[in-house]
């Protein structure tokens, strides 16, 4: 008798199906001028500000669902970025910078699907938290170092906090623990198709938010 063939990792999964969009967020031209030096601080301080505004969305949203047994287990403490992030823009924007903040509007609708899931589906919050979180942790890493190149950051200092992750040593294997918990859902077949279609549309999003960015 044949051996019974061996399921895919519904992480490994979402990660190729989503692999196509990871790549185009990464070459837009506002990303790839950014990456690029060839943007001033002030756009890498809007950048940040958009972030706050989606980390807000995640991170309020998590308060409600940390005893929910689909996405309470991806609420590592050691992820939270949203103190990071008002440090950085503390430094890049100065007193009162959270009165001046602002979306633009593809942030709002991003910030607003965010809430909407964490309100009403779990599994697709976990969606968008798995998209985010992730990659800070793998991609993040090469913002955080053309920043302190470009615009003189100290070495995980104010202006790149949000990319310093001091409760995580181990990065590698933090990911690989968090993908054995995506692994993990209890989620069918049609149910996992749901997230990763929320998954796609969280990286659309994002390219969304950066479009927006490069035209304002």
């Amino acid at each position: 008798m044949p051996p019974l063939p061996v399921a895919t990792p519904f992480s490994t999964v979402i990660r190729t199906a989503s692999q196509d969009l990871h790549t185009e967020v990464n070459n837009t031209s506002f990303m790839s001028d950014m990456l690029g030096g060839r943007l001033g601080v002030e756009a890498y301080a809007r950048y940040t500000e958009q972030l706050w505004f989606v980390y807000r969305a995640l991170e309020d949203g998590a308060a409600a669902l940390a005893g929910d047994p689909v996405a309470g287990p991806f609420l590592f403490p050691e992820l939270s970025r949203v103190p990071s992030l008002e440090r950085d823009l503390a430094h890049l924007r100065g007193p009162g910078w959270q009165q001046r903040a602002t979306a633009v509007p593809a942030t709002a609708a991003y910030a607003a699907r965010i809430a909407e899931v964490a309100e009403t589906w779990p599994a697709g919050y976990v969606a968008h938290h798995y998209t985010r979180y992730l990659g800070d942790l793998s991609g993040g890493q090469v913002v955080r170092d053309t920043a302190q190149k470009t615009w003189g950051f100290d070495h995980k200092g104010d202006g790149v906090r949000f990319y310093v992750f001091d409760g995580i040593p181990n990065p590698a294997a933090f990911k690989r623990s968090y993908r054995a918990l995506l692994d993990a859902l209890p989620l069918d077949a049609p149910e996992q198709a749901r997230v990763i279609a929320e998954s796609r549309r969280a990286f659309t999003f994002n390219g969304a938010l950066l479009a927006d960015l490069a035209t304002a």
